[in-house]
C-alpha cells in the first residue's frame, strides 16, 4: 500500500486504474504490477495546480478520482481551456517525449486523486514495451485533433454559440455520469464556463442571463441547472 499527501492506495487499486487507461490496457496482469510499483499516489484540493505553463515537464500523471482541466493563457488576460480530465484519463505524458516546459497548466476541478509516474520511470517502460509509445502517440494525437477541431469551430462561433456549445458539453458528460434527460445540474462557475467558450467572463456573464429568462437554466453559485439541453442548439450555429 501506498501514501502520499495523506492518499492511501492499494496495489491492486493503482492496477485497476491502470487496466482503464487505454495506453496501458494491452499489458498483461504481471506487467501492470510492474508498473503499479513504480506509480505514486498523490492528492489535492479544489483548484489546486497539478502543474502549471513552463514548469519543467518530468512525471504524467492518471485521474483516479475527481477531475482536471489543462488551461493556458492568452496575453489578452482571458484563459483558455483545452481539456477535461476525468478518472481513467491520462495527461502530461508529451513530457515523456522530450525536455520542453510544460504547455499548459493543469489545474483541479474538485477534490482529486493522480497516480504519477515519473519520467524516467515511464520511458524505461516504453522501452520494455514498444506499444505504450505508439498508444500514447495515438492519444496525444487524438487531443490534437478534437483541440484544433474545437478551436475552429469557435472561430466561427459568436460568443452565444460558443457558450451554449461549451454548455451542452458539460450536459453531455455529466448525462455520461448518470445525469437525466432534463434539470441537468453542471457544477461549474461562469467563469470556468467563459474558458471552454474562449470567451470574457463577462459576455459569458450576459448570454446565461439570457438563457435563465427564457427558462433553458438556472443559476446559483458554482453551480447551474440547464432544464432543457435540447433549447441549446437553438444557439448554436
Amino acid at each position: 500500500m501506498c501514501y502520499e499527501r495523506g492518499v492511501a492506495v492499494t496495489s491492486a487499486e493503482t492496477i485497476a486504474l491502470l487496466r482503464s487507461v487505454d495506453v496501458f490496457d494491452t499489458l498483461s496482469e504481471e506487467q501492470l504490477a510492474r508498473v503499479a510499483e513504480v506509480a505514486v499516489p498523490r492528492s489535492y484540493g479544489a483548484g489546486e495546480a497539478v502543474f502549471r505553463e513552463g514548469d519543467e515537464g518530468s512525471t504524467c500523471y492518471m485521474v483516479r478520482v475527481g477531475k482536471v482541466r489543462a488551461i493556458r493563457g492568452h496575453p489578452d488576460g482571458r484563459t483558455i481551456t483545452l481539456a477535461n480530465f476525468g478518472p481513467g484519463d491520462i495527461f502530461g505524458e508529451l513530457a515523456m517525449f522530450d525536455d520542453e516546459p510544460r504547455s499548459a497548466t493543469v489545474e483541479t476541478l474538485e477534490e482529486t486523486e493522480l497516480v504519477a509516474i515519473l519520467g524516467g520511470d515511464m520511458r524505461r517502460l516504453m522501452r520494455e514495451h514498444p506499444d505504450i509509445p505508439v498508444r500514447l502517440i495515438a492519444s496525444l494525437a487524438e487531443r490534437l485533433r478534437a483541440t484544433n477541431e474545437r478551436l475552429a469551430r469557435q472561430s466561427f462561433q459568436t460568443v452565444q454559440s460558443r457558450v451554449a456549445s461549451a454548455l451542452a458539453q458539460l450536459v453531455e458528460t455529466a448525462r455520461a455520469d448518470g445525469a437525466g434527460e432534463r434539470d441537468v445540474l453542471i457544477t461549474s462557475t461562469q467563469a470556468h464556463l467563459a474558458q471552454l467558450a474562449g470567451s470574457s467572463r463577462e459576455s459569458a456573464s450576459r448570454f446565461l442571463a439570457v438563457l435563465e429568462r427564457t427558462g433553458i437554466i438556472t443559476q446559483g453559485r458554482g453551480r447551474l441547472v440547464v432544464h432543457d439541453a435540447d433549447a441549446l442548439q437553438r444557439y448554436v450555429y
